[in-house]
């Protein structure tokens, strides 16, 4: 409690408000345009860690992260066009309660329970982060090495179509983050003969070309269209019935997001469409799924930002992102020179804390700046798509520019950004190439620290009962899917 009061002294402070205030405006703003989600927002204002104190940076990254995840339902009840793949489970029913002339209730749903469960949510990672962060420090490189064998895997499998295209991805970024010197040689890798390969790619201009850049790229070439936006009639609030109906759908749906949101390979999704299900199992009103159920939309909501909560424990904890958005938010911490996991809080506990703390505060933020601003926010829905993407395209050069201040960065711009745009149009995912370009290298760095100390002996990697169990994990997580398929295959054949 002490380390939390110290964080909400320095959250508080008029500076930082502002800049948690900027977050959440952005966050919900971006959350709101179709295609636009705070991955992709926080990967073009990387630059801007060059100027800003680490806790400003990090509070306002923080709130475009819950902004967004709360944006995205807007445009998911008023356009039935999810603007994060977390709110799909909102638009089933929510854009049916617009349709019936009922969108304002389905927006007070979705932003009181979006409170609610970020708050739930923000007060058990206050509780579980020290304590996961504890226990981490125990772990050594064989720990480490088989935590990220983990972390690959269930990361790849979670954001992508597939177990082989998600690894091809994460392929791709672990190569991409191995260009350079190595570290331990001293001789160049990957670099073809170039010498502004040889420092290595800056990771802001990774993810800005494969994040911009590549959505860019696609829409230019898929043409862009506009659908018609259902009105919002009357301010968001909640009638009594209304309420009674959403409530223990909050708290449901914070039950599934936060602790599923935690796992390594748990992310949003996943809560959103079990709560979706639950809620659709348990209503006493069940002839109004599909016709715009309120419960359908207070459950996801609530699973969804309880979620993103959740995807911060191992985040802070152990340094595993296990969503884009806070892969990018890792790179952030990167760009102070810090590295998030158990050491974090007893290097730079103050600015952990104020993280945190700025977390309730943005909470609050949201809930006053989004249910009197729902009908500014629609409109934004109509601004014309490429529009939107000719400021994206413009920020990702000079953020880019900016974090190298060369031409050859913008060369290295374009090629990953035609790489991103071959990936989506293969189908292979981008966030798991995130995360494997930033935990490629602390993977190889902690493979060789672990054979140097065993004289490289290479059964140190299974040397004590938790690597036993996170590498069965792994083949675990390998071969349920194979075993699945085939499974279905033959209910089909028989």
């Amino acid at each position: 409690m002490d380390d939390l009061l110290t964080g909400f002294a320095q959250a508080l402070t008029p500076e930082n408000l502002i800049w948690a205030l900027i977050g959440v405006t952005i966050g919900t703003a971006v959350g709101v345009l179709p295609g636009i989600g705070p991955a992709l927002t926080v990967a073009l204002l990387l630059p801007i860690t060059f100027r800003l104190e680490p806790a400003a940076a990090l509070i306002m990254f923080a709130g475009i992260y819950y902004g967004g995840m709360y944006g995205g339902s807007t445009t998911s009840i008023l356009l039935n066009t999810p603007g994060e793949s977390s709110s799909v489970a909102t638009a089933l029913e929510g854009n049916k309660m617009a349709r019936a002339g009922r969108g304002a209730a389905a927006l007070a749903t979705a932003a009181i329970g979006s409170f609610v469960a970020g708050t739930i949510g923000t007060i058990a990672l206050t509780a579980a982060a020290p304590l996961v962060a504890d226990i981490a420090i125990g772990f050594g490189p064989p720990e480490y090495v088989a935590l990220m064998a983990v972390a690959f895997v269930t990361v790849s499998a979670m954001l992508g179509p597939s177990l082989l295209r998600g690894g091809a991805s994460l392929v791709i970024g672990a190569t991409i983050g191995l260009i350079g010197i190595d570290t331990l040689t001293g001789q160049p890798r990957l670099t073809f003969g170039v010498p502004s390969l040889l420092d290595g790619i800056d990771v802001v201009i990774v993810v800005v070309a494969l994040f911009a850049l590549s959505e860019t790229f696609a829409h230019v070439l898929e043409g862009t269209g506009r659908s018609r936006v259902e009105p919002v009639r009357g301010a968001p609030m909640l009638s009594r019935a209304d309420f009674r109906r959403s409530w223990p759908a909050w708290l449901r749906g914070t039950a599934l997001g936060f602790p599923i949101g935690s796992l390594p390979a748990g992310g949003a999704e996943v809560p959103t469409f079990l709560s979706y299900s639950l809620e659709k199992r348990l209503s006493k009103h069940p002839e109004e799924f599909g016709h715009g159920a309120i419960e359908g939309v207070a459950g996801p909501e609530a699973a969804n930002n309880a979620a993103a909560a959740g995807v911060l424990v191992p985040l802070l904890t152990i340094g595993l992102p296990t969503s884009a958005t806070a892969a990018v938010i890792l790179t952030a911490f990167q760009s102070y020179g810090l590295q998030p996991g158990p050491q974090l809080f007893t290097e730079s506990g103050d600015l952990v804390w104020a993280l945190i703390a700025s977390l309730y505060i943005g909470n609050v933020l949201l809930l006053v700046l989004n249910l009197p601003l729902v009908k500014v926010w629609a409109r934004l829905l109509t601004i014309p798509a490429y529009g939107i993407y000719a400021g994206v395209l413009l920020f990702a050069c000079l953020g880019t520019f900016a974090a190298g201040g060369t031409i050859a960065d913008l060369v290295v711009l374009t090629v990953l950004g035609l790489i991103g745009l071959l990936m989506r149009q293969a189908g292979v995912p981008v966030a798991p190439a995130i995360v494997g370009l930033i935990l490629a290298p602390l993977a190889e760095q902690q493979l060789r620290r672990a054979l140097s100390l065993s004289d490289g002996d290479w059964t140190v990697l299974v040397s004590s009962p938790l690597t036993v169990i996170l590498w069965l994990i792994v083949v675990m997580a390998l071969v349920m899917p194979i075993l699945w398929r085939l499974r279905s295959a033959s209910r089909k054949t028989s």
